[in-house]
């Protein structure tokens, strides 16, 4: 069977140009001979469309798109994602849903059956799970089409009550298409493929899957559709992070069903197969740097930035560059996702700046090519602290002079981006993140975090990755040793653990979830993890105050992390 499978990055609620790149990738599937075309989850209005499913017209764009795109399914079948809405009064008022469209009309549509509630997902806010399963006819054969998360209900320990392929399974189906809007994590990328061959050898059929691309606000969809004969071997695989389009052979037909391995249940297929892999606290550190997940994640990041920009309407990015690690890594990727005419980078030394920190950050720009200016902060800051000498008086220096520094910057790059259009690019990482080392309104301030899920010793491996070819970040900016430089002197590790220790708690408690006592058992110095992890949870309340994040690990703060800001727990 030709089946062809179209990855494409959608525009959530742009029903035009969806419609219209589905119709294009339509007529060209048809000039290749192919017999059926699959598109991607809820493919017609984007995934996730959250609040926007509760309008009803926009479920009526929608039904309107499937209407138009239906009229082009004439010697072809159409596989598209789309909302539908449920007859009955009982449960949720739409389902999520595949549209088989074949000879101009719409023969067949299948609702999903596990809906992910979990992380990024909350599928459940808005669709009823299907109550019934039928393969769907097509040229003799029965095709089993599912849905996501549909195939990810496998193993000793499944999410969900019903696995649909066991309910198709009595109907006798041919082979199975999955369509599917899963997210890039750079711990999720491989478990994918072993689901989709865990199935394949399960039920011994083949299966084709296609898979979002794209970027919609902080999540990150990286491609990577395929197709894989009833014996588990891939025989076509889509680009990743990027468009792509292919034409596959698949060879329909069961074969004997193979049982899946007990080596791939322990992880891979139970809830908690999206939790990240490494237990070993020594492990943590060589895993999250590793030379594969650093290109993956620098690849993910520059995606994040271009469609962010590109789906707002914004083609220019403002950053504070201030000769340190984190606004270089951040320059570094914007430059190369937008182009180094379209990112401005400002240098701020306050008195208090070393002199290494505006030549670093000036080779830098000169090294990316793109704009800089210099903006001294000293006298901003001088006549802050003259406003506050009535109420500050005569007591001693302390941490609120310190982030008036760090919001007087705030200022002038919000100053900045309103009089000329751009988006201000948030440098802080997610060690910083995390223990609150940050000031609001100040170095905090940003309309998209690019580093934001990135741990500060993956950053240094970023830079590393970024002068893989050739020194773009000057390598003293590498070397010396982080500091907020708000005050003589000053070292980041005068405030935190050295990052070395504090990552690799910080990795057990927020990606797998550990709580004191078992990171303690690992063999973590108990006063630190206790250190660690009060400074995490005391600190909620500035992530909840944070702009978007570019997510790329499989527990990133924003919309995928829910705590209480005033939660009493380990604070």
């Amino acid at each position: 069977m030709k089946i062809a499978l179209a990855q494409q990055n959608y525009h959530i609620g742009n029903f035009e140009s969806n419609t219209n790149k589905i119709i294009d990738a339509i007529e060209n599937a048809k000039r290749g001979g192919a017999e059926i075309i699959i598109f991607t989850e809820l493919s017609v209005c984007g995934y996730a469309p959250r609040d926007f499913l509760e309008f009803n017209d926009f479920i009526n764009q929608c039904y309107d798109s499937i209407e138009k795109i239906s009229r082009h399914a004439v010697g072809i079948a159409v596989v598209v994602g789309g909302p539908q809405r449920n007859p009955n009064k009982e449960g949720k008022d739409l389902f999520n849903a595949a549209w088989f469209l074949e000879d101009g009309a719409v023969k067949a549509v299948v609702q999903k059956t596990c809906l992910p509630n979990y992380d990024v997902f909350d599928e459940y806010r808005y669709f009823e799970p299907a109550f019934d399963w039928k393969v769907i006819p097509f040229k003799g054969k029965k095709i089993a089409l599912t849905i996501c998360e549909d195939i990810w209900n496998l193993g000793d320990n499944p999410l969900y009550r019903i696995c649909p392929m066991d309910e198709l399974m009595d109907q006798q189906p041919d082979f199975m298409l999955n369509i599917s809007a899963s997210p890039f994590d750079y711990d999720h990328d491989d478990d994918r493929k072993e689901v989709i061959r865990a199935n394949v050898l399960k039920y011994g059929l083949p299966m084709a899957y296609c898979n979002a691309v794209g970027s919609q606000t902080e999540i990150v969809f990286d491609g990577g559709s395929l197709a894989m004969d009833a014996e588990g071997k891939i025989i076509g695989e889509l680009k990743y992070f990027e468009e792509d389009f292919a034409i596959v052979d698949l060879p329909v037909g069961k074969t004997e069903g193979a049982k899946v391995s007990t080596g791939m249940s322990d992880h891979v297929l139970n809830k908690d197969m999206r939790v990240s892999k490494q237990n070993s606290p020594g492990q943590v550190i060589s895993y999250l740097t590793a030379r594969d997940n650093i290109a993956e994640i620098y690849t993910a990041l520059r995606l994040g930035i271009t469609d962010y920009f590109k789906k707002m309407g914004f083609s220019k990015a403002i950053l504070g560059s201030s000769g340190g690690i984190d606004s270089a890594v951040t320059l570094a990727i914007a430059v190369d996702a937008l182009g180094a005419e379209n990112v401005r980078a400002v240098l701020m030394p306050s008195q208090y700046s070393t002199s290494h920190s505006v030549s670093d950050a000036e080779k830098l720009s000169i090294n990316l090519g793109n704009p800089y200016d210099t903006i001294p902060i000293a006298d901003v800051y001088d006549s802050f602290l003259k406003s506050l000498k009535p109420v500050f008086k005569d007591l001693p220096f302390s941490l609120a002079e310190e982030n008036i520094q760090s919001r007087s910057r705030g200022n002038l790059l919000m100053a900045i981006a309103n009089k000329f259009g751009y988006i201000l690019l948030n440098t802080s990482n997610k060690s910083e993140l995390a223990t609150g080392y940050g000031t609001l309104y100040g170095d905090m301030a940003g309309g998209l975090s690019v580093l934001g899920d990135v741990y500060k010793l993956q950053v240094y491996a970023l830079a590393e990755y970024i002068n893989r070819d050739k020194e773009i970040i000057p390598s003293n900016i590498i070397r010396k040793a982080p500091s907020a430089e708000l005050r003589p002197e000053q070292k980041d590790s005068d405030s935190l653990p050295e990052y070395d220790l504090l990552d690799k708690v910080l990795y057990q408690y927020i990606e797998k979830r550990q709580g004191p006592k078992e990171i303690i058992a690992m063999g973590m110095d108990e006063a630190l993890v206790n250190r660690v992890l009060k400074m995490v949870n005391t600190n909620e309340y500035k992530r909840n105050q944070f702009c978007p994040i570019i997510r790329v690990s499989s527990k990133a703060f924003g919309v995928g992390r829910r705590l209480p800001i005033v939660g009493k727990y380990l604070s």
